[in-house]
């Protein structure tokens, strides 16, 4: 590759990927990995199944490199293919849930809650799960939104594209979500009350 100085873009990285150049694949990921995981963190609410999205991503973006617009940026690809991703892992949770209702009531003896509970976390850290679950437990449309807008700094512009919907429909959903996550985290706060 270049020196660091003049860093190809990721059209220039894409093209070099496709070259067979393994180097650019790692700057790819090295480039986008950070955003992309929180992006599935934040959907999914668990840091670790957030790692495993993050790698079936890259995974399938690799995969599917032929395919990119090197006109469009990267990022918003690399986004859309991680939301994908992350209704894949929410479909998958809830075939698994419907699963764990048909085993014996047995075998719920042998299971573990290894969840920590709220006293024994500390207090910044129960609230930062808090916040995390509040966001997880947001309507797929506002999640996403927030998600792209908020924590990863997308425009408004870019998160309509990656969503596929119109720059109104962001902003609304944005509005609908933050107000949907305030009165939640309200709501909970209150019965804890």
């Amino acid at each position: 590759m270049t020196s660091p100085s003049s860093e190809p873009d990721d059209r220039a990285l894409a093209a070099l990927a496709l070259a067979g150049r393994q180097d650019a694949y790692g700057a790819l990921m090295r480039r986008h990995r950070d955003a992309v995981w929180r992006l599935a963190r934040g959907h999914v609410g668990d840091a670790d199944e957030a790692l495993d999205i993050t790698q079936e991503s890259f995974v399938a973006a690799f995969t599917a490199l032929a395919r990119y617009d090197g006109t469009r940026p990267f990022r918003v690809w690399i986004a859309r293919i991680a939301l994908n991703k992350c209704r894949d892992w929410a479909r998958r949770r809830a075939v698994r849930r419907l699963f764990a209702f048909a085993r014996p009531l047995d075998d719920a003896l042998f299971v573990a809650d290894l969840a920590q509970n709220p006293e024994e976390s500390l207090q910044s850290g129960a609230e930062l799960a808090r916040i995390n679950a509040a966001i997880a437990a947001l309507p797929g449309n506002l999640k996403d939104v927030l998600l792209l807008r908020t924590i990863e700094g997308m425009s408004q512009a870019e998160t309509a594209d990656v969503l596929g919907v119109t720059e109104k429909a962001v902003e609304t959903r944005l509005y609908r979500a933050r107000a949907k996550l305030t009165e939640s985290l309200r709501d909970e706060r209150d019965s804890r009350v």
